[in-house]
């Protein structure tokens, strides 16, 4: 192998980033919960946070059929494809506000949560499993470099989204760098659709496998220890019959709980804390301070998010991963179930983003000790159904958070209207931290469990490997 073709792997990393900017933007969901509630405001707390739900319920059932479907074709065309379905959600999204409110909530979330989470998850499972097979000497950095775009992308898309959505400036840390036009929630979903789509399928065009059998120079896989009973690559049915996969689901559960209902929620939990010290009516500069600042909780989340899939990847390569997913469950269960003391926003911003931090370390893990136990021939198709836990966790910790959510209250505040004239509005806000509670404890539990994990050791029988 060439230094040149050696240096060409890096170049699936720099397409691997590009497709997961965009498509981590369904983490700035939170930045369309109030606009939304504005325009519907019959909508219930459970309503607005239904399209959340499903958004990644789809996604997560549209890596395991991505999954298989690359390993077969390879990874650009599934993601191309993924890019063409998630912008054409969004764009479809735009006419949810031509609806009466039931429908336009099932609009959106066919639009939006289906057929957005559907091309999201077809394109994400491509980068994480070409960067497996190029990178097998350093498979905790690379899955943490291949979805840290992923967790990035709200940090660049959440103050796009909100200025989009208001006219405000394009904000990143607190630094006003150029106004945006006032399009609206439903025209900022047509904007959006079509940037997802144009840099989505930009970035897949950069993915290819590498030939079979590569090996980097330089790198010599580790041999198992002597007499160990081991099987190198598990096709999806014989991973699904060892206990360490379902050991493995369940705590990936847990972590997706905790992170996506923070992730999901980081905006309105937000509201609730600083608007339920504040008296009635508020003014519009105080609104619109507040909601900035839930937008810049989003961002902040994000960084750590992407950060956090680099740091602990990247310590999962020198520790282990068993220690390492002990210790971002341990990190992630305290810090949620101190998360509603801290009301300031400083404190705020350090208790979310160390959730961030946590998860992030969730999505670069899972899919390393994935291919560690299980191989990376049916890499796609495996970490696919590993995945469905990330569904199940995005169903069931936004749920978590609006159905324990015990709401304190109705604020009301003053906002111009498309005339410019000033009106009040309410905006409910709530007590979250029953929730809290219940993904912290969950966590602190994954961390009992993940001290369980061993590799399967299934013995190889000859003329049968998979």
């Amino acid at each position: 192998m060439t230094e040149q073709k050696l240096l060409n792997r890096w170049w699936v990393v720099v397409g691997a980033l590009i497709v997961q900017v965009s498509l981590g933007a369904v983490y700035i969901w939170s930045v369309f919960q109030t606009p939304l509630k504005r325009a519907f405001p019959s909508w219930t707390e459970a309503q607005v946070t239904l399209p959340a739900q499903i958004v990644l319920a789809a996604f997560a059932l549209a890596v395991i059929f991505g999954g298989r479907i690359q390993d077969k074709l390879g990874p650009r065309k599934v993601a191309t494809a993924g890019g063409i379905i998630v912008g054409l959600g969004l764009i479809l999204a735009k006419f949810t506000g031509h609806f009466q409110p039931t429908t336009a909530l099932w609009w959106l979330v066919a639009t939006f949560s289906v057929l957005g989470g559907l091309g999201i998850g077809a394109g994400y499972v491509c980068p994480i499993a070409a960067c497996v097979k190029w990178f097998p000497d350093k498979r905790g950095l690379v899955t943490g470099l291949a979805v840290a775009g992923f967790g990035a992308g709200a940090f660049f898309f959440a103050p796009l989204a909100r200025g989009l959505i208001s006219g405000t400036h394009y904000e990143l840390l607190g630094i006003k760098l150029f106004p945006l036009p006032a399009l609206g929630v439903f025209n900022t979903f047509f904007t959006l659709g079509v940037i997802f789509l144009v840099t989505v399928v930009a970035g897949a065009q950069l993915l290819r496998n590498p030939p079979t059998g590569y090996v980097p120079p330089g790198w010599t896989p580790p041999q198992p220890a002597a007499g160990a009973p081991v099987k190198e690559h598990f096709a999806p049915t014989e991973m699904l019959r060892t206990p360490v996969f379902w050991l493995l689901w369940l705590t990936y559960f847990a972590g997706c709980t905790a992170g996506l209902q923070i992730i999901m929620k980081a905006s309105p939990i937000w509201q609730s804390f600083a608007f339920g010290r504040m008296a009635s009516p508020v003014a519009e500069a105080d609104f619109n301070r507040v909601t900035g600042a839930g937008a810049m909780a989003v961002s902040m989340l994000a960084i750590f998010n992407s950060l956090g899939r680099i740091f602990w990847g990247r310590v999962s390569d020198a520790i282990g991963r068993k220690t390492t997913l002990v210790l971002v469950f341990l990190l992630c269960g305290l810090t949620m179930l101190g998360l509603n003391s801290l009301r300031s926003y400083p404190l705020y911003l350090v208790g979310v983003c160390t959730v961030g931090l946590c998860f992030g370390g969730f999505l670069a893990l899972y899919p390393a000790i994935t291919s560690d136990y299980f191989g990376t021939k049916h890499m796609g198709v495996n970490y696919g159904w590993m995945f469905s836990a990330y569904g199940a966790g995005g169903l069931f910790g936004p749920f978590l958070a609006a159905w324990l959510m015990r709401p304190t209250g109705t604020v009301t505040y003053h906002a111009s209207d498309q005339s410019g004239q000033l009106v009040e509005k309410t905006l409910a806000v709530g007590d979250y931290s029953r929730a809290f509670w219940v993904a912290g404890v969950a966590c602190l539990v994954a961390a009992a469990l993940c001290l369980l994990l061993r590799r399967p050791q299934l013995r190889h029988v000859e003329g049968k490997q998979t």
